[in-house]
């Protein structure tokens, strides 16, 4: 699912369901990060470091550890960029040579609303009226998670590009939808704060993609060097 929304030079590895032990593949490093949480967030982090080291090997590098970094975002091994994510039932991995692209972000939720209150907290009013003309034209996605899931995917590939925290607001976001193809499409990020430098110049908007199918909705956003 997320692979058919990236550039055929990244390597995306998913896997849908996850009844492995809770440490299942965790170097001891990784495991020692995880042992105070619950089951679910251990089973969770070790089978998504599983998509991860699968993608690595695609790519022809050694599997190792993907320890968080600043803020929690995962560092990679030297010469690679990627983004992960997971949610009940599902976790994803995409890598890709930093030659190729300068960052990525990708990111999936189920497809339900999103709980009272939170669309209103991490989105702007202009965002929530082309919502509003979505659900009218096509009934059948929770375009208020959709665009959640926009959020996390663009600050997934807006932080290691410039280290710095982007508020939900900070990024206006707009969706489309394919022409023949109702729930899947683009997505397009206006940056409301100075963007990064990428390739000498500065970066004001992301660009992306998603899809909503298999009971979730994902998204991506790939940054290019030019």
């Amino acid at each position: 699912m997320i692979e058919e929304l990236l550039p055929d030079w990244v390597v995306a590895v998913e896997i849908h369901g996850h009844d492995e032990p809770d440490n299942a593949g965790l170097y001891p490093e990784e495991a020692a990060l995880v042992a105070p949480a619950v089951p679910k967030r251990r089973r969770e982090f070790a089978v998504v470091r599983a998509c991860a080291r699968r993608a690595m090997e695609k790519l022809g590098v050694p599997p190792q550890p993907v320890l968080p970094g600043e803020r929690g975002a995962p560092r990679w091994p030297a010469g690679l960029t990627g983004s992960m994510t997971h949610c009940d039932g599902y976790c994803a991995a995409a890598l890709v040579r930093v030659a190729d692209l300068a960052s990525i972000g990708i990111d999936a939720e189920p497809h339900g609303p999103l709980p009272e209150g939170v669309l209103e907290s991490v989105s702007l009013p202009q965002e929530r009226a082309r919502l509003r003309e979505l659900a009218e034209a096509h009934p059948g996605i929770h375009w208020d998670r959709l665009l959640f899931s926009a959020k996390e995917s663009v600050y997934k590939a807006w932080f290691p590009l410039t280290g710095k925290w982007l508020e939900f607001t900070e990024a206006d976001i707009d969706i489309l939808v394919d022409p023949g193809r109702p729930a899947g499409g683009t997505l397009r990020a206006e940056l409301l704060v100075p963007g990064p430098v990428v390739g000498g110049a500065r970066r004001g908007t992301f660009e992306g993609r998603w899809t909503a199918r298999d009971g979730l909705v994902a998204t991506t956003v790939t940054v290019p060097h030019t």
